[in-house]
This record gives C-alpha cells, structure tokens and sequence, in this order.
C-alpha cells in the first residue's frame, strides 16, 4: 500500500519490512543520505506506514489484523499500542477535527464486533454469506485517545457497497475510499444457457445466438462448447461481438469503486462508478483538488483465441490496460487515462516480420502494475509519480497532462509527461521530501 513514509520535519524516514514484520527507522541527513538508525518488531505483513506526528508513527498490519502505535522518539523505539480492527487491514489516514484516524478492513464477519458500536453485536457479524451486505469497511478511531479497552475502542464501523476495499485519501474534512477488486460488470453465462454451436454475427434483433466464434482452434479442432462473458454497456448485457444475452442475466450488477465520506459527521458523499476493474492507490493534488486512482482494465468480455489467427480475437499482448483515473471531487466526473497509449496492440512479438526494435521501444515507455502515486508541492505544473511496480519503473507525469481532457490523444511517451525512473526492482511504494529530492 505505502510502506514508506517521512516523518513531517523530514529528518527520519519509515519503512515497513513485511518479510520480517518490522518498521525500520532512517536517519536523513542535509543531502538526503540516509542512515539505518533502528527496527522495531510490529505486526504480521506490514503494508502501510503513516507518520502522525515526527514521534509516532501507525504502521497497518495485514495479516495480524491490526494497527501498531509506535513511539518512535522513545529510546529505543518501540510499539506503544495496539489497535484491533477487522479483517486484512491495508490502508490508513488521519483526517476531521478532532483528528481521527481512519483503516479500510474486509467485511468478512471475523473480528467486527464491538459492544460500543451500535449495531454492532459482541456476539459476532454473520453475515459473511448474506446477499445484500456491503463488504467494505472503513473502521474510525479517535487518533488522540484511540479507546482504553484491550485492541482499542473504535468510534464507529462504516460499511460501503463494494468488496474488499485498498486505498485511502483526505484533503482533512473529506475522506475517499477505494475498493480494490471492484470489477467492470461483467459476468458469465453458463454453458447450459448458451445456445449450441458458434456465431460470427448477432441473430435477429441483435440477439446472441451462440459461441462467438471460431469454431476450431489453429489445427483444426473443433472447440468445444462454453459459457459466455458478457458485459454491461448500461442498457444490455454484450458479449464480444456486440449480442445482448439480457434474457439469461437476470439481475442487476452495480460498478461502485470510489466512495466519498465526512471526516467529522461520517456522513456519506459522492460515489464514483466505472473508475477501473483494479483499483490500487489513491492520491489528492492538493492544487487542483483532483483526485488521481491507479489502476487497471481488464478486458474480460473479450475471448482468448491464441493468437487470433483463426477469426476469432485474442488478448495476446492486451489483456489490461494500466491506467491513472482523474476523479473530479464535486463530480462524479471519472476520466480514464491510458498510460500506455503508445504501444500498438494490433501487432504482436511474434508476427511475421514483426519490427522487435519498435516492440522493444515501446516496452522501453511502457508502466505496468501502478501501485502509490506521490504529487509534488511545486508551484505551478506539478510533476506526478507513480511506482510501477510490475515494471521496475517509477511514471513521471505532469499533473496538466493528467488532468486534460484531451491527454490519451496528446500523448507524447518521449516527453517529461511521459517520462519514467527506472529503479533497481519493482517499486512498492515512494515518498517525495518537501525539496522533491
């Protein structure tokens, strides 16, 4: 999630060592060199650090399922609380007045009790397996004085209809939730209720009739009977080439992925639809109020074929798209934009005299995986980062590109806009110190 942080004067950098459950401790010095100065053992598979103030620190335990308080001024340092909360914790942030602190959990049943929230019973959440039930979480503490109680006392539990939610970002009164795994409202027919035999085209009234197609793989087989995926275009079910299949889905799939919330009234805000099929990481700019999503595409109503040679299509070389989405606060205004615009899909690494020095160029530009993204304080275009961790590489946006409307069609993969760092292995995660060094 964002396993480094800076302490606010700068002068210490936190990091969280998830193989060994610890929070190492950085000395910085003038020139920004940095020096090991402790470790301090936490919870299970640490994924998120926030430094509150510069003598504590919350480190976010995913697998202990809960949060360590650090006392990082003490001598040594040392975990000076622990907090309780729901299941695979993965994100927090501070935010409201009185300052809270805010953690998105699973929505499993394990751990959501609590008989100081109601609503809440100390007898356990069974509600794992009922239809209907939000499975997001976000659990809110009081960050001064986060309950005497054994595991803390949390002040509320908020729930949000999606699953699984990641990422965390505030402006300080409002607070923005994402769920990781939100989908793109797709689904899939089973076979059962496909007609039998394969279809090029839609039958009368655009209506699916069959497999699309082909018929027989590369070598002649004749490929046997499947369901279908189909996607929702707002009005109808499609699957790949166009057919409504809205007689065999009978029911609704919503597409909710970015939830707005009052930090002070926990009063619910805007929601934000259609924002990715994978939603990684949250960033504010704090100039433009624009709130940037990293993520990823998947283009599932879209049938593997090998490497559609035979009329059918293939995802070859384009399974997902990696992606930062632009979210006006006050929208629900998403804009999509493609980060790997400069790479040519209709051509594959190994067709027939396939140009490998362009392939390889385009690799050379190219982002995968985008995890944390950290915006710059400079006046003016500020420069965004993104850690793209599936690619060794750190994107380097101007925050005007990402913002404009027109930017898919204006990109320019040479330009600072589209420029990148490389690094020395997938990066994780970044923190920018307040020179941008």
């Amino acid at each position: 999630m964002r396993p480094v942080a800076l302490s606010p004067d700068g002068s210490r950098l936190f990091v969280a060592n998830l193989p060994d459950a610890h929070l190492e401790i950085y000395d910085v010095d003038p020139y920004g060199v940095l020096s090991h100065a402790a470790s301090v053992p936490v919870g299970l598979d640490p994924v998120t650090v926030v430094a509150r103030t510069d003598a504590e620190v919350w480190v976010v335990n995913h697998m202990s399922d809960s949060i360590s308080i650090v006392d990082v001024a003490a001598v040594p340092p040392r975990v000076v609380r622990t907090l309780l909360v729901g299941d695979e914790p993965r994100d927090l942030v501070f935010a409201g007045t009185p300052e809270r602190a805010f953690v998105t959990t699973a929505h499993r049943g394990q751990h959501r009790t609590h008989p100081s929230i109601a609503g809440v019973s100390g007898a356990g959440d069974p509600q794992l397996t009922t239809p209907g039930v939000p499975r997001a979480d976000v659990w809110v503490f009081d960050a001064l004085n986060p309950g005497g109680d054994l595991g803390g006392s949390p002040l509320a539990i908020l729930s949000f209809f999606s699953d699984t939610p990641r990422a965390l970002a505030t402006d300080g009164t409002t607070v923005y939730v994402a769920a990781f795994h939100s989908g793109n409202q797709t689904t899939a027919i089973p076979e059962p209720a496909v007609p039998d035999g394969f279809a090029t085209s839609c039958g009368p009234g655009g209506v699916g009739v069959g497999v699309p197609g082909p018929s027989v793989n590369v070598d002649g087989t004749t490929a046997p009977e499947t369901g279908v995926i189909v996607r929702f275009d707002g009005a109808s079910w499609r699957d790949a080439l166009g057919c409504r299949w809205d007689s065999a889905v009978q029911f609704s799939l919503p597409d909710h992925d970015v939830f707005a919330f009052d930090a002070n009234s926990l009063a619910s805000g805007v929601v934000f639809d259609h924002v990715g099929t994978t939603l990684f990481n949250l960033a504010l700019n704090p100039q433009t109020g624009k709130l940037y999503v990293s993520n990823t595409e998947s283009r599932n109503e879209v049938r593997f074929e090998g490497p559609g040679t035979t009329g059918g299509s293939t995802v070859q070389g384009h399974l997902a798209e990696t992606r930062i989405s632009v979210l006006t606060p006050g929208g629900p205004a998403v804009d999509p934009q493609h980060l790997n615009q400069h790479i040519d899909y209709t051509r594959l690494h190994t067709d027939a005299g396939a140009d490998h020095a362009s392939i390889e160029a385009q690799k050379a530009h190219s982002l995968a995986t985008p995890l944390q993204i950290v915006v710059s304080d400079e006046p003016g275009d500020q420069t965004v980062y993104v850690a793209a961790y599936g690619s060794s590489r750190v994107g380097v946006y101007a925050a005007s590109a990402l913002e404009d409307p027109a930017y898919e069609s204006n990109f320019d993969p040479s330009a600072v806009s589209g420029g990148h760092l490389e690094t020395g292995g997938g990066p994780a995660g970044l923190a920018l110190s307040a020179d941008n060094a």
